[in-house]
């Protein structure tokens, strides 16, 4: 996709800067507090109250978790009902923002207007679900439970945001006409009158996020990083794919949405195989052209586009998964793109079996918590200093750098679960694989872009998600050739270096 250098509309650039005041700390917050259900400490007693200004998002339990096994005939539609459900979350969340913006955001209006429509919407999707499953077998228990979210506070640290209950408090401004939004970088909307015809903020406020607090300093972070090779001393295969130099983009996911046009709800660059889209089945990729100079390469690699938040737009400002979805600025191309497959520490590794989906890190850490969150970010120079819930801000002359380390266990059976992600695992601390488990080349990514320095790109996310750094995420199909396969088996199991 090409991008394109046009500034922002002076009524996208209005509803931008409310929204990112609002959500942000602007001045003229309403403080609000809403009932939600499942806001009760251990004892009984409501959790703190919390104010808007950290209010920035709703929070739905996820159900494809909850779902152990999906019969093949159902597998079409249960997918097309969980990626409705994040459409619903979006569509949510863009409404609570209108209301913000509007200053109509009382609890009784937050809770009839927005969340209650919203469960309503999942029930019914839920029970799709559940008609599915028990056609073609059985469904789980409990999913219907699993229709009632709530407003979640803006924790920087990612999963830990407090939901909101109790009652409006006395005394709160519940019905302001004008919102005073003051980016980080001194660029004002006063009153919904465009100052300049776009929002000037570096500090990442377009969009619903991020926020400066997802920023730190990587000359002020720790040495923390260890060789991640340490141990047995196993071979490597590097395969060279490019950087998305033909400007593939979509906001499918083949792996989580299949089926489903802009199922991820954000922008995905794509290396190695070409004929990558939501609709493309093993045999689409299997004739797929490949950007990777080994030509028996015609693996997937894709991730979540970084875009710089300058006040420019691309060409999909207007588009699902682009301006439609809070994903807003110049898409970023990576200067530097490295595959790399590892051994395993503990035992020699076995080849993956072809079409083998993996997705590490979770795209909605923020909501659903760290424990799936699995990218690093670091800057050239400092990469023995990792960040796992921080942007880093380098220091000039010092690039950006993203890093997925790939699940490096499978089940030995299955190239795909239900939930995209039991049916491989993590090594143990020792390198070893749980039982049943067998050692497979672990991919290893390292992204580089050269952006400016300081807090003024993020990572694409769905709208809720709000572009924390710890949402980010890498998805992989293995359409390896056998022979290729073979060859990369046997040059990391007899400790050579190889592409």
């Amino acid at each position: 996709m090409k991008q394109n250098s046009h500034k922002r509309s002076p009524l996208v650039g209005r509803a931008i800067a409310a929204a990112a005041a609002l959500l942000l700390g602007g001045g003229g917050l309403v403080a609000v507090n809403v009932t939600a259900n499942a806001g009760q400490s251990d004892d009984g007693g409501s959790t703190e109250q919390i104010s808007a200004q950290n209010a920035s998002t709703i929070a739905c339990p996820e159900v494809v978790d909850q779902i152990p096994e999906v019969p093949s005939k159902a597998r079409a539609e249960v997918d097309r009902n969980l990626a409705q459900l994040d459409s619903q979350i979006g569509d949510a969340y863009q409404k609570m923002v209108s209301a913000r913006a509007k200053g109509s955001m009382d609890a009784d209006a937050m809770q009839s207007s927005i969340l209650d429509p919203l469960e309503a919407k999942r029930k019914a999707s839920i029970n799709e679900i559940n008609s599915s499953l028990d056609r073609w077998g059985q469904s789980p228990a409990g999913l219907t439970d699993l229709a009632d979210c709530q407003l979640k506070g803006n924790d920087a640290a990612g999963g830990d945001g407090q939901a909101l209950d109790g009652q409006q408090q006395d005394g709160q401004q519940a019905g302001q006409d004008q919102q005073q939004g003051q980016d980080q970088q001194g660029g004002q909307e006063q009153g919904g009158q465009d100052q300049g015809g776009q929002d000037q903020g570096q500090g990442g406020q377009q969009g619903g996020g991020p926020s400066p607090d997802d920023f730190q300093d990587i000359t002020q972070v720790q040495p923390n990083a260890q060789d991640p090779n340490q141990g047995n001393g196993t071979g490597k295969f590097t395969s060279d794919c490019g950087v998305n130099e033909n400007g593939l983009r979509n906001s499918d996911n083949v792996i989580a949405a299949p089926g489903v046009s802009n199922g991820a709800h954000h922008m995905h660059d794509y290396i190695g195989n070409q004929a990558n889209d939501a609709f493309a089945s093993d045999d689409d990729l299997a004739g797929g052209q490949t950007t990777c100079k080994n030509q028996e390469d015609q693996s997937t690699y894709y991730w979540p586009v970084i875009r710089l938040q300058n006040g420019q737009n691309e060409q999909d400002a207007n588009a699902a998964g682009g301006g439609q979805d809070g994903n807003i600025g110049q898409i970023q191309t990576p200067v530097e793109v490295t595959n790399e497959f590892v051994g395993n520490p503990s035992s020699d590794v076995v080849a993956m079996p072809k079409f083998l989906r993996i997705i590490t890190g979770d795209a909605k850490a923020f909501t659903n918590g760290d424990a799936n969150a699995n990218a690093s970010w670091s800057c050239t120079g400092f990469e023995d200093r990792q960040l796992k819930d921080k942007y880093p801000i380098c220091p000039e002359g010092s690039k950006v750098v993203r890093s997925f380390a790939f699940q490096s266990c499978w089940d030995g059976q299955n190239i795909d679960s239900a939930n995209h992600r039991t049916h491989v695992a993590f090594a143990k601390e020792d390198g070893s694989c749980d039982n049943g488990f067998k050692a497979i080349p672990q991919l290893k990514q390292r992204i580089v872009y050269d952006v400016p320095p300081g807090p003024g790109f993020a990572v694409d996310s769905f709208p809720e998600q709000l572009h924390k750094p710890i949402t980010d995420h890498g998805d992989f199909i293995n359409v390896f050739s056998d022979n290729l396969m073979n060859e990369m088996v046997s040059c990391i199991n007899n400790g050579e270096e190889c592409q």
